[in-house]
């Protein structure tokens, strides 16, 4: 299947780029000018096995599984105490990325040569990071894992580890980001509120996913604001200020880029942490140069709406639906961009469109929603009118990848996070009002129970556990090219997610393994019948069904 191994290189070249940064010219790169440096003598007390304190900041592991994280001061500061406390979550998170990253390309010869190019791409990084944010990046890289310094050195890894979110979403043909995103508000909420509902579909790995970490800031300069991310990372993709005012990324077709620019999760932090308001986000993301296109969803308490800043590396928008629901998924819909060859080929050969659709689809099921009903449907896995589109499924809202599911209500700067696993565990709910008033008592819980969502009962069904089999069995087979299965075998895998084109698509490729041409043209043939989410994806079976169809022609033509 020498298209599907095609794809998977030129993933992990690109995405490598975003990632794995080595500056040729690193000695040009200076760090930033730090005036006080005292952040660095702080010492890390552990309390217990689940609790530590830095100063008045502090790391948290709670009752569910989430990390929980608090930090405040200026920018330095807050790099160096989230360094400091997350120390071994950082180094686990990188090492879980590059250890993916070594199976996918484990010639290190061809990593190094990769070095040449990517510090070409990154050469002009710092130079559109702002200030603060380099100080904090600086801060947070003091504390980052010398096991990694032949990759780059630690500060200029973590500065260009940003950029990584915009190649993928640079990338969509590649299937590496489907965000899907949407808000009601007045006459569609059942209490009139603003709320807004996000699936965060980035997928590196289950380990990579594991820790996220909600992440409490309280800078010296701006608004305090919330943030769930990974160590590392401080950037923002999802994220609500004091104001009541969130933000959350969805990508948006784009160009490949050559140069680096602001990181999109650079902007939407700085949009966080210093506009209260629709206008304020609208002028600091004018203001900045990206290197992709993005949509920025806005919801804000003092507007009492939401609405989308669409940017690409010369224009900018603001789309509002112009009713009191609102929904984004990869797609742009504003006036200056909607009709654009390049937005309209997205619609047509992406799963955006779809997704679009089916939320629409079940927003339109109930005349009010509350937190509960956007919960269900940022958990649905099915496709138009509740048909099985197969478990995983981009065309699905979830589709078993998300880093995070997550749900806003600004005005009452109450946010909701589902625990694992995906959008289907508990979604807990934390109030703004209370953490960031100091009122929180660390050995108590922070989130308040009784307002939390409860886990979703397909959970205990036998499909979704057939589908954690389908999952891991699709991997290890994708990963083994020499064991051979059973006809029966392949059958059963099939089973277990029998929907799902990629099934076939794999059970095809386990037949050719035995020299079964007849089964795989089957399983290929079957594929093309279900719902597919990309049209890269049908060629790329159809091809493959050429592609056996032509062997076997010439085979009997020789004959």
């Amino acid at each position: 299947m020498q298209l599907k191994k095609k794809k998977i290189f030129l993933f992990t070249i690109l995405l490598i780029i975003g990632y794995l940064v080595y500056f040729v010219f690193s000695l040009n790169v200076k760090a930033p000018k730090i005036e006080n440096t005292d952040a660095l003598l702080l010492q890390v007390e552990q309390i217990n096995d689940s609790i530590s304190i830095c100063d008045d900041s502090w790391l948290k592991l709670n009752d569910k599984g989430l990390w929980e994280m608090y930090v405040s001061g200026s920018p330095f500061e807050l790099g160096v105490k989230a360094g400091k406390l997350t120390q071994e979550l950082n180094y686990y998170q990188e090492k879980a990325f590059v250890d993916r990253l070594k199976e996918m390309i484990p010639s290190e010869k061809y990593l190094t040569k990769l070095k040449y190019g990517i510090a070409f791409f990154n050469r002009n990084m710092e130079k559109h990071v702002p200030l603060e944010n380099q100080q904090e990046i600086y801060g947070y890289a003091q504390y980052a894992s010398n096991d990694y310094d032949f990759i780059a050195p630690n500060y200029h890894r973590m500065l260009n580890y940003h950029g990584a979110h915009d190649i993928g979403h640079a990338l969509q043909n590649l299937n590496l980001v489907a965000c899907t995103a949407f808000a009601v508000w007045d006459e569609r909420s059942t209490d009139s509120s603003l709320i807004i509902a996000r699936n965060f579909d980035f997928y590196m790995g289950e380990d990579f996913a594991r820790n996220k970490i909600i992440a409490f800031y309280k800078p010296d300069n701006g608004y305090a604001f919330m943030t769930i991310t990974w160590a590392g990372m401080t950037g923002v993709v999802s994220g609500m200020n004091t104001h009541g005012l969130t933000i959350t990324l969805n990508s948006a077709k784009s160009e490949i880029p050559f140069s680096a620019k602001t990181p999109v999760s650079i902007l939407a932090r700085n949009i966080l942490q210093h506009a209260k308001n629709i206008d304020e986000a609208y002028e600091i993301a004018n203001s900045a140069e990206t290197f992709v296109s993005e949509s920025f969803l806005i919801g804000s308490a003092e507007d009492r709406k939401a609405v989308v800043i669409e940017k690409s590396p010369s224009k900018i928008d603001i789309y509002e639906s112009g009713k009191s629901e609102l929904i984004l998924t990869n797609h742009f819909q504003g006036e200056i961009f909607k009709n654009t060859k390049r937005t309209l080929r997205n619609i047509a050969e992406s799963a955006s469109y779809y997704r679009y659709l089916r939320v629409d689809e079940l927003l339109s099921n109930k005349e009010k929603h509350n937190v509960n009903s956007l919960a269900k449907i940022l958990r649905n896995p099915y496709g138009l009118e509740d048909k099985n589109i197969g478990y995983g499924n981009e065309k699905a809202i979830n589709q078993f990848i998300a880093h995070h599911g997550i749900i806003f209500k600004p005005e009452q700067k109450q946010v909701w996070i589902a625990t694992h696993p995906y959008q289907l565990g508990e979604m807990l709910m934390y109030d703004l009002n209370k953490i960031f008033s100091k009122t929180a008592v660390l050995n108590e819980n922070i989130y308040k129970e009784i307002y939390s969502v409860k886990s979703d009962t397909f959970l205990q069904n036998k499909k979704y556990k057939n589908f954690i089999n389908y999952r891991e069995l699709t991997e290890q087979y994708l990963k083994d090219c020499t064991t051979k299965l059973s006809p029966s075998q392949i059958e059963e895998y099939i089973q277990l997610n029998n929907k799902y084109y990629y099934s076939y698509f794999v059970a095809a490729n386990k037949h050719l393994q035995n020299g079964d041409t007849t089964n795989a043209i089957s399983c290929l043939k079957q594929a093309l019948k279900c719902e597919i989410p990309r049209k890269v994806d049908k060629e790329q079976v159809a091809e493959e069904l050429n592609s056996i169809k032509n062997t076997q022609n010439n085979k009997i033509h020789k004959k």
